[in-house]
């Protein structure tokens, strides 16, 4: 039966109401600002990373056309000077970006073109720093920060800081980036002179590669320069059976593969 005035509880049914009235609607105003609050927070997450992925994507345009021009070697004079004007709108684009969404992985993607501008044109130092900054973003992703920490070891190999490239490279990196860790780790020794770790090294990343069916023309070249004869790798068998001819029976051919990790 309904509460009424006239009730035998509704003055216990009113005393309860005032005395836990407030909290129920505080709890309802809590709830609402919590709603409220990450629907905004998602609302202007969305539209943040819009415009950094804007501003990106203008970047990575002008990336392309000052790339396409530096691979003209016959330029007159007024293209050489939009060349240098669009390289510098090019390194101020990426440095607003890196400014205000600097913890982005457009930032992070940024960065890596200017850093490979920078190695294009020699500038092994600056590409360094570039390389530093970028590692610097933490993106919570371990491929990415292995790919940083690579270059970066590669760019101070460049300058001539084998030290500092040695501590870089010698940094905890997934399994599938450990073929390009010993590798470099080779390179470095071997500017080191320290011809023995060099070839260690280098016998590891071919048998990393091994274990995946993996061939490097380039490393297998390195290790020949040091007097090493790298045993073949044989490619996957392919699952594809083809008929030569409708005589002949099925065969199942070899096929070798080569890929090459993001790293490189």
């Amino acid at each position: 039966m309904a509460l009424t005035p006239n009730s035998p509880n509704a003055d216990n049914s009113m005393q309860a109401l005032k005395q836990y009235g407030s909290y129920i609607v505080t709890a309802i105003l809590l709830a609402l600002a919590a709603y409220f609050g990450w629907t905004y927070w998602q609302n202007n997450h969305a539209r943040v990373d819009t415009v950094a992925a804007d501003q990106y994507a203008d970047i990575q345009r002008l990336n392309e056309e000052v790339s396409l021009a530096s691979q003209n070697p016959d330029l007159e004079a007024d293209a050489q000077e939009a060349l240098v004007q669009s390289r510098t709108q090019l390194d101020k684009d990426i440095d607003t970006l890196v400014s205000t969404h600097g913890e982005s992985v457009y930032a992070w993607q940024a960065l890596m073109i200017k850093a490979r501008q920078q190695v294009d044109n020699d500038d092994f130092t600056a590409a360094a720093e570039t390389f530093k900054q970028a590692l610097a973003i933490d993106l919570g992703d371990a491929g990415l920060k292995a790919i940083t920490q690579l270059r970066y070891a590669k760019t101070l190999l460049a300058t001539g800081d084998a030290d500092a490239a040695l501590s870089e490279a010698n940094n905890d990196m997934p399994s599938s980036f450990e073929a390009s860790q010993q590798e470099l780790l080779g390179d470095i020794y071997l500017a080191q002179d320290n011809k023995e770790s060099a070839i260690k090294s280098y016998n590891n990343a071919w048998e990393l590669l091994r274990s995946r069916q993996e061939t490097r023309a380039v490393l297998a070249l390195k290790m020949e320069s040091l007097g090493i004869t790298p045993e073949p790798i044989a490619g996957p068998t392919s699952l594809i059976q083809e008929s030569v001819t409708p005589e002949q029976p099925l065969v199942v051919e070899n096929s070798e593969s080569t890929s090459v990790e993001a790293a490189q």
